[in-house]
């Protein structure tokens, strides 16, 4: 199977808002991500850890800075074929005192590592959810400032991605923060990124592999004790039963 990494925070850990808990696989936008691409040969790396950021090291809970962590990961899960990378809203936390633009050049270190892996490595830079307004009364590491920060992420990490020659997608225009916390994600919210990061996979590495001139066929997968029917271009069209 080939490699895709994800790398983020607690939403791509998939931390249930207002919680401690997980959400479980099937749920997690990551996992449905891998379920949609195990029929074409590729496997999702889960690499989202709560608290992280892109650079900002963490005073009371160490190993929170992507920045320290991004290279040993990139070589534990060698080969890769594609990096998706999705941080930031840790970044806004009151106690970095920061702006969108810091939190870029945040990313671009990332993006440094990472092509210091391979230069020619894909990656699909994504910009997280935005901060919900009340997100202070639930989470006091942030603050009203907070939340301005979260919103201007899109407009500079967009910037960044046409400046590096990468794919973009923005997480805040398909996803909203949970009402239980107003910072992480809820099912829905999941279900709706995997799509968006699947159709931008499709387009930076299935694109080759898609056959637009074979004649339509259905064929049969068993996937984790269902049965689904796909056709030709191996899209899963229809879940025919489940097997006790």
């Amino acid at each position: 199977m080939r490699q895709i990494l994800c790398f983020g925070d607690s939403n791509t850990y998939g931390l249930i808002p207002g919680t401690a808990n997980r959400y479980s696989w099937g749920t997690r936008w990551t996992s449905i991500l891998d379920e949609k691409l195990q029929f074409y040969g590729y496997r999702v790396a889960e690499e989202g850890l709560c608290g992280r950021t892109t650079m900002f090291a963490d005073a009371y809970r160490p190993g929170r800075s992507g920045i320290d962590m991004l290279p040993a990961i990139l070589e534990t899960h060698r080969p890769l074929e594609l990096v998706v990378l999705m941080l930031g809203t840790n970044d806004c936390k009151a106690a970095y005192e920061t702006t969108p633009e810091k939190i870029g050049v945040g990313i671009e270190r990332l993006l440094d590592q990472i092509w210091r892996e391979r230069e020619d490595l894909p990656v699909l830079l994504i910009s997280p959810i935005h901060l919900g307004a009340d997100v202070e009364k639930y989470d006091r590491e942030f603050d009203r400032r907070s939340v301005e920060v979260s919103k201007g992420l899109k407009r500079v990490y967009e910037q960044i991605a046409k400046r590096r020659g990468i794919a973009f997608l923005a997480a805040s225009d398909v996803a909203l923060p949970g009402e239980k916390d107003q910072e992480h994600m809820t099912r829905e919210g999941h279900a709706a990124l995997a799509e968006a990061v699947f159709e931008k996979v499709r387009e930076i590495l299935l694109k080759k592999e898609d056959s637009t001139d074979r004649p339509c066929f259905l064929c049969i997968s068993i996937d984790r004790l269902k049965i689904g029917c796909y056709s030709s271009d191996r899209t899963k069209i229809s879940e025919l039963h489940y097997i006790e």
